[in-house]
This record gives C-alpha cells, sequence and structure tokens, in this order.
C-alpha cells in the first residue's frame, strides 16, 4: 500500500496542497464528497471543559512560566469550533471548488467519469486526543499538528492533539477537492487512497497590516483573516495607530479618535475590533494590537498636543515620513495618559490575545531638541528615558498577562535591558546581522526583513517633488526606498535562518509578512496581499530553504483559485498558458 501511494504520488503531481504539507502520500482513485457529509467528532478531553483559544502548550510554558498560571481569555467549546469549521469547509467544497481546467491542454479529459459507480465520503470523523503522536518527540508543542487518513472506500478520519489542529485539518481536507466540469455533478478527490501527516515549523506565522495611514474597514481584515486561514497562516498583528491618523476608539480617551482619525466615519470601534478578533479566533488567528510607542505618535497630538514634542515642523528634519511629532519622554502627564491609553486598551483585546505590540521603532532624536523635558538629541541623554519609558509600557501589559513584542531598534540601536520573554522583530535589511544581534542577547525572534518581506516596496515613493527646488531628490524614476518590488518567487525563496546556528533556532519563534499602508487602501488590498502572503505562509510552516519550482508555482496557482472562488482578490501567479502546458515555461 504505501509504495503504490508513493508511485501514484509521482505519476499525478499536478496538484498538490498549499502550504506544503510534511508527508503527502496518494493514489488516483477517485471519491465525491457527499453534499450530506456529516461530521463525527470524539475527544478524550471532558466535554464541559473549555478551549482557552489559541494559547498553545508553547505560549503556557515559555511565556507564562512562572507558577504555572495561564489567564483565562476568550473560550469557545472545542466542539463548537470544530463544527463551524466543518460548516465552513462543506460549505466551501460545495460552493467554492473550482473546474481546474486551467491546468490542463486543451481537450484533454482530466475529469473522471459520473456513471453510477461513485463512491461518497458520507463522514468525516474527527478524533481529538492530547496523546495522539503527531509530532517530533523533540518539539514541546503539537497543538497545530494533524494528520488525515482517507481510504478508497471512502473512509475518512482526522487525527489531531487540539482543536488548532482540527482547522488546519480542515483547511487541507477542502483542497483535496475539485468541481465537476457537469451541472450538478458534484465535488471529487482524484487522490485517494491518502495520508497527510503535518505540522508547522514555526509556532507564530502572521502578517503585519497597517490599518493607520489609508482607511482598511474592519470587513476587510475579516476577508483577510480568512485567507489568512486557507494558508495556515495563525497571527494576525494590526498596526493600528501611527502618525497620521488614529482610527482606533479609546473609551477613556474619546478624543484620541474623534480628534486624530482621519474622519468620524474613519474610525474602528471597539465593537469592531472585538468583531475582528473574535472573526480571528473562529478562524485560527490570533489576532492582536501594535499602538507605535513612543515615536509614531503625531496623531496623539491631534488631541492631547502638550503631550507630543515637535508636532507638525519640517518632517525631514524631525521624522522619517510627514508628518513629525512624537511623545515627549520626560513629561509628567505621559506616563499617566499611557496608562490610561493601555487599560483601556488592554483590558479588552487580552480577552482574545496572548500578544500586546509596543512599536518602538524610528525614533528621531532632532525632535527631542524641541521637547522642553529634555532639550536633547544626545543618545546618551535620551537612552535611560527611552529604558524608563519602555520598562512602564511593558509593566502595564504583563499586567494583563500579555507577552511583549517590539522592533528591533530598542535592542539593537537603544541598547535597552528587557525581560528575556519579550519578542524582538526585526526587519532591517537582510536582517541576518539583525538575528544574530538579537539571539545572541538571548532574546526571541520575529523575523520579517524589507529586503524580502515588505509587500508595499516597489510600488514608487508616495512623496512628491517640491516644484520650488531643482534639487529635490524625488527625482525620476521616483522609487521608494525598499524597492524593487518583492515578487512571490522571492519571498518563498528567503531563508532567514541560513545562518544561525541549530542551538539558537528554538529562540526563532516565526515570522511575518509587512504591508504598510502609504499606497495601500481598502480597493488594492487584496492584490498587495495575494498571492504573495501565500508564499511566505509556506515558508512559515513548510520551513524555510526551498527554490521555486514549477511545481510550485503550480501548487500556488491552485490556490489563488481557490482564494479567488471565496471571493479573495488575488493576483495572478502564471500566464494560463503555461499552466496548460506544464514543462512549457522552464527556463
Amino acid at each position: 500500500m504505501r509504495s503504490l501511494l508513493l508511485h501514484c504520488a509521482l505519476l499525478t503531481s499536478t496538484f498538490a496542497l498549499w502550504p506544503q504539507p510534511k508527508q503527502f502520500e496518494h493514489g488516483s482513485s477517485t471519491l465525491w464528497l457527499s453534499p450530506n457529509v456529516k461530521l463525527v467528532h470524539t475527544s478524550r478531553t471532558a466535554p464541559s471543559q473549555p478551549l482557552e483559544w489559541l494559547w498553545t502548550t508553547v505560549e503556557k510554558v515559555i511565556f507564562f512560566p512562572h507558577n504555572g498560571i495561564t489567564p483565562t481569555k476568550g473560550q469557545v467549546s472545542s466542539e463548537t469550533l470544530l463544527q463551524s469549521a466543518f460548516e465552513r469547509m462543506k460549505h466551501n467544497v460545495l460552493n467554492h471548488s473550482f473546474v481546474p481546467r486551467k491546468f490542463h491542454a486543451r481537450d484533454v479529459q482530466f475529469e473522471p467519469a459520473t456513471d453510477d459507480s461513485k463512491r461518497y465520503i458520507e463522514q468525516l470523523a474527527i478524533e481529538e486526543d492530547p496523546r495522539n503522536d503527531l509530532a517530533d518527540t523533540e518539539r514541546l508543542d503539537k497543538s497545530e499538528a494533524y494528520a488525515i487518513e482517507v481510504s478508497e472506500d471512502g473512509s475518512a478520519v482526522i487525527k489531531i492533539a487540539s482543536p488548532a489542529g482540527g482547522l488546519h485539518a480542515l483547511e487541507t481536507f477542502a483542497q483535496l477537492f475539485f468541481a465537476h466540469s457537469t451541472p450538478n455533478a458534484g465535488f471529487y478527490t482524484p487522490y485517494a487512497p491518502l495520508t497527510v501527516k503535518d505540522r508547522p515549523a514555526f509556532g507564530h506565522r502572521g502578517l503585519n497590516l497597517d490599518i493607520s495611514r489609508n482607511w482598511i474597514p474592519p470587513a476587510d481584515v475579516m476577508r483577510t483573516i480568512e485567507a489568512m486561514a486557507s494558508n495556515k497562516l495563525n497571527r494576525l498583528h494590526i498596526h493600528a495607530t501611527d502618525a497620521q491618523s488614529w482610527p482606533l476608539e479609546i473609551p477613556a480617551l474619546p478624543d484620541l479618535a474623534l480628534k486624530g482619525a482621519y474622519s468620524p466615519s474613519q474610525i474602528w470601534h471597539t465593537e469592531d475590533l472585538e468583531a475582528v478578533q473574535r472573526h480571528g479566533t473562529n478562524y485560527g488567528v490570533q489576532v492582536f494590537v501594535e499602538i507605535d510607542l513612543p515615536g509614531h505618535t503625531t496623531s496623539i497630538g491631534n488631541a492631547y498636543p502638550h503631550l507630543v514634542t515637535a508636532k507638525d515642523m519640517p518632517w525631514p528634519e524631525y521624522a522619517l515620513e510627514p508628518p513629525s511629532g512624537q511623545l515627549r519622554l520626560n513629561s509628567s502627564e505621559v506616563p499617566p495618559f499611557i496608562e490610561t491609553l493601555l487599560t483601556d486598551l488592554l483590558s479588552r483585546t487580552s480577552k482574545h490575545s496572548s500578544l500586546f505590540h509596543l512599536g518602538g521603532d524610528e525614533l528621531n532624536l532632532n525632535a527631542y531638541l524641541l521637547d522642553p523635558t529634555v532639550n536633547s538629541a544626545s543618545h546618551q541623554i535620551l537612552q535611560p528615558l527611552v529604558q524608563a519609558f519602555i520598562d512602564h509600557v511593558i509593566s502595564l501589559a504583563t499586567s494583563y498577562c500579555l507577552t511583549v513584542i517590539m522592533w528591533e531598534e530598542m535592542v539593537i540601536d537603544w541598547n535597552l535591558t528587557l525581560p528575556k520573554n519579550v519578542i524582538i522583530q526585526t526587519w532591517r535589511g537582510s536582517d541576518d546581522n539583525a538575528l544574530t544581534s538579537i539571539l545572541n542577547k538571548g532574546y526571541r525572534t520575529l523575523f520579517g526583513s524589507n529586503a524580502h518581506w515588505y509587500l508595499d516596496c516597489g510600488h514608487g515613493s508616495f512623496i512628491d517633488p517640491e516644484s520650488a527646488n531643482p534639487d529635490s531628490p524625488v527625482k525620476p524614476p521616483y522609487l521608494d526606498y525598499c524597492g524593487p518590488y518583492k515578487n512571490w518567487r522571492h519571498m518563498y525563496a528567503y531563508n532567514p535562518v541560513a545562518h544561525i546556528p541549530q542551538s539558537q533556532r528554538h529562540l526563532v519563534v516565526g515570522g511575518e509578512a509587512h504591508l504598510w499602508g502609504e499606497l495601500t487602501d481598502s480597493v488594492n488590498l487584496d492584490g498587495m496581499l495575494w498571492p504573495r502572503v501565500a508564499a511566505a505562509a509556506e515558508v512559515m510552516w513548510s520551513a524555510p530553504g526551498k527554490k521555486p519550482d514549477e511545481s510550485t508555482t503550480r501548487r500556488l496557482a491552485d490556490m489563488r483559485e481557490r482564494l479567488v472562488m471565496r471571493g479573495v482578490g488575488a493576483g495572478v501567479v502564471q500566464m494560463e498558458w503555461c499552466l496548460r502546458h506544464e514543462g512549457g515555461c522552464r527556463l
């Protein structure tokens, strides 16, 4: 049986799964999914036990090691979560599967017969048992691992150790099916019998989405979450505020959004944020918020000008992009403001997430020459003030049992002393040096270099040339700072751990692709994200270090078709002629 599966896998490699699983063995028999397929869920956990959602074993052991205490988060029963995911899977197969004709030459018969010999999958069993042997013995966590077994006679079983694995398994299961071109013929998989065994390479597989520079409504973020789940991404990092606008409602400080948002119609109200976080929970995506501090805070000054220095000064001298302004570092009024802000926000978000991102990037030293509480741009003078500010924010976040993430500058540029459970996010250059520097200090880290995973790069500058300045640096061809465009193959080939020794790789908890919002809004959001984020997703799920080839292209093109069928405006992966003529576009 095993040799047959391996042999057939080589013969029928046109279609496969995305992200690529650790093991996928299959035959070439056809099974059809019954429109009335039922879920049978069995669990060895107590049926009344609530699911502390998205708090994996890793998070419990590493993020909160003291006294074994784990705070209560937004809870939903395992049975409810998996039943909902099963219904989504069924809906997606029966309503959003596609006819894969563009993957075959014209007039080639690629579909199975629709006669009375059809064999159906009538039932899908999910066996949930924390003792299921689904991960390497040396790995601490197996909560996202899963196995799928489908026999030639239509028996289908998923084995998981936790509901997180079940969500991933159901996404994989949906990818096994295609629509038949004959109306009402049904939906089939050509892969029976099959075995899938799978688990992620990294625990944090994320997307950083900027909703502050241009308006991104909650509904678009919910659609993004659904696409992320299809690609087994599990962290959505919402860059919620910046110098340009403050779209996030803070009831304790109502003027922040009322005066800081672009308009009253461009505000995320508290119920919007909660709905997005709950939507993420239902799809297996933990949604967490970044409030970038103490820089990138000009928009606070629209409501509280006495808290901000260098507001609306000539920005090239006082900021990396307009408008200038950042929080004062030595004002007695800033700490209580920060406490009010974070007490309001984190008391709400901590019900749904174990993470909080405090920012910490791109502090402009010149701005503090204009800060009457500092009157200096000296790094030596500013460093202890930055340390005290960050310590205060960390203490507030940890009071809600949140793990703090911050940008690399706080360690590399400011040499702050931080708790070892803080996660440092790298972003500058190839990030080999940043990763190495941070790991050598013993911190955990996230990768996502702007040279590889910045989705906004290569679209040109948003800065206009000054017509009165003949020496303006803004000149043809009007490039942005981080070009060229990061195409999906470039993103797929990114290997952030290539030079990291095995002894330190356990500190690399994962990564994020980044979409900054200067040139992105609701209209072009999907095309800016997909299919490139899917390429990053496979790197984080299946492990980095692989080069893209034709089979990669065809698998990603398959995923793109599925995203489009689900209402996501994903960009083209490959010319149709190349997909119809396998081998015809190699060089």
